[in-house]
């Protein structure tokens, strides 16, 4: 009587960082085999996030998530990642949730899992078939982590392996406010100093990091490290980062970005933004989706044709990489980028101008295979602290395709622009 081989699962690499592809493989299953792949991880939030594919064997017993078609889950068709980018809050959670890692210093954490049949829900109360633990990192073995609490400024550097010097980035992210780390870790992990700048928190930052000073001195905080390349420093912004970027870089006279990856914003502000803080606020113009989460977009249009509402493009003098979604809800990035071209046409200075624009692709472009968020709670950094459920719009499947490619593609516009030869990934 000849014994059952039990399916075996392998996932290669088991321990990767977050931009890394993955290969999951099931054997030694009965032909013709109806099974669900899963993919479970317990966030920082203490909440489950799951996402699942349903396969069917080949005549040798065999399932690739990369080769064969999802017949079904949270996503469908031939989908290498899926596991990862369809990611959602399991059935129950709480509203509005929203995956961000905060200790980059330790992995996320993903149990790949295979299960016998076609499931679609309480995939914790049964018993798996085979599993495996992987580890997706955002900082990569030899990368520095320092905390910066000088100047006034405060954020936390990254810094690459090795004696450099780097090509550095100044890192700033949205409205939200804070310190979020992960995207300057994963930077650093592909060879740039990225200092992950803080602002818009409580206590003295939330009245003075607005001026323009306190960005300038952070980005020489980042030129004047020994270990930095002083003229290869570019600056990174999403959302109210972009606006700050594109500030910084037309209006500032004592810093000179070599380049700027804009994501997500728009140039639709006064000249007062770094004197007191103003941005176009028109509370009328909020609108509701049918589930009343709020969209944004309309606050800051028309678009002004008054030149002193706008940020001026005209001076740019460093180049500029615009990723935009079509379906961002949030800042009506679409319509800034048409007008900053016109200005930077008028100004002469088109030619430093590359923009991306993705279809089906909503507010918050994040690093590949980071699950599509469409709306997530907000907390209003106001005195008030309001919390709400902010619609930031695009679809899942073109949406994480769109944060692949633009993740390739902004790698690419730096490597050009701050390295004068290919710097070396780390290795985890």
């Amino acid at each position: 009587m000849s014994k059952t081989i039990p399916p075996v699962l392998s996932v290669v690499p088991t321990r990767a960082l977050v931009d890394e592809t993955f290969k999951v493989v099931v054997e030694n299953l009965p032909p013709a085999s109806p099974v669900t792949l899963h993919a479970l991880l317990y966030s920082e939030d203490k909440d489950y996030w799951e996402a699942y594919g349903h396969y069917v064997s080949d005549h040798r017993g065999t399932v690739s998530v990369a080769e064969d078609m999802s017949l079904g889950g949270t996503y469908t068709g031939k989908e290498a990642m899926g596991l990862l980018w369809s990611m959602r809050p399991e059935p129950g959670s709480r509203t509005g949730l929203r995956l961000r890692k905060r200790e980059v210093t330790s992995p996320m954490l993903v149990h790949i899992s295979v299960y016998s049949g076609h499931i679609t829900e309480g995939f914790r109360k049964q018993s798996p078939l085979a599993s495996v633990p992987t580890e997706r990192w955002y900082m990569a073995p030899g990368v520095q982590r320092i905390e910066i609490k000088e100047k006034g400024v405060r954020g936390t550097f990254f810094i690459p392996p090795g004696p450099g010097p780097f090509p550095g980035l100044l890192d700033m992210w949205g409205g939200g406010g804070g310190l979020l780390e992960y995207r300057s870790a994963l930077l650093a992990s592909h060879g740039y100093a990225s200092l992950a700048l803080e602002y818009f928190s409580p206590g003295e930052l939330q009245s003075a990091d607005l001026q323009m000073q306190y960005f300038e001195t952070a980005f020489n905080i980042i030129k004047d490290h020994p270990q930095v390349i002083p003229d290869k420093v570019g600056i990174l912004g999403l959302s109210l980062g972009t606006i700050l970027a594109f500030y910084l870089a037309a209006e500032s006279t004592k810093i000179k970005p070599r380049c700027c990856v804009c994501i997500s914003g728009h140039h639709l502000a006064s000249n007062r933004l770094m004197i007191d803080g103003s941005l176009p606020n028109d509370p009328k113009k909020t609108r509701f989706d049918e589930n009343n989460y709020r969209i944004w977009r309309d606050v800051v249009l028309p678009v002004p044709s008054d030149p002193s509402q706008k940020i001026d493009m005209r001076k740019i003098k460093c180049p500029m990489l615009l990723v935009n979604g079509d379906d961002d809800q949030n800042s009506p990035t679409v319509e800034a980028a048409e007008d900053i071209a016109n200005m930077m046409r008028s100004g002469g200075n088109l030619h430093l101008l590359s923009t991306l624009t993705y279809p089906n692709t909503g507010h918050l472009i994040e690093p590949p295979y980071s699950p599509h968020f469409r709306a997530t709670n907000f907390i209003i950094p106001t005195a008030t602290k309001e919390k709400v459920i902010v619609l930031w719009g695009g679809q899942s499947k073109p949406h994480s395709d769109a944060q692949e490619d633009s993740w390739r593609k902004i790698l690419s516009f730096l490597q050009h622009h701050l390295c004068s030869s290919t710097i070396p990934k780390a290795r985890m």
